[in-house]
């Protein structure tokens, strides 16, 4: 199911990550879409309460755990401004879904990153 929100499809997500050279468009590009799937599984299953909010960003936050390879291979990491702009981006779809309330911290809590 494709995003809906227009909040959303208008959101530059990564924009800092894709405006740096240290970090490669191609595996940005990787991070861009375990948000954009985040959404969408957002939208899908609708969660009720914080709790079905922080599976749903548990589960982004392994994929993007698994990109660090990616990252590596790309001549990159996930460091200091990569982390922030990551967070700032759960951060931002939980509260353009509602999620007032969630703990920042708690949104990306399995990160190895």
């Amino acid at each position: 199911m494709p995003v809906t929100d227009q909040r959303v499809l208008d959101h530059a997500f990564l924009k800092n990550l894709y405006r740096s050279d240290y970090y490669p468009d191609p595996v940005v590009d990787l991070g861009r879409a375990v948000l954009v799937r985040l959404c969408e599984r957002i939208e899908a299953e609708r969660p009720a309460d914080l709790a079905a909010l922080y599976a749903l960003t548990h589960a982004a936050t392994e994929e993007f755990n698994g990109l660090q390879d990616d990252f590596a291979a790309a001549g990159s990491e996930i460091e200091t401004v990569a982390r922030e702009e990551i967070a700032e981006d759960f951060w931002f779809v939980a509260q353009v879904y509602g999620f007032t309330d969630a703990d920042a911290e708690e949104l990306i809590a399995p990160r190895d990153w």
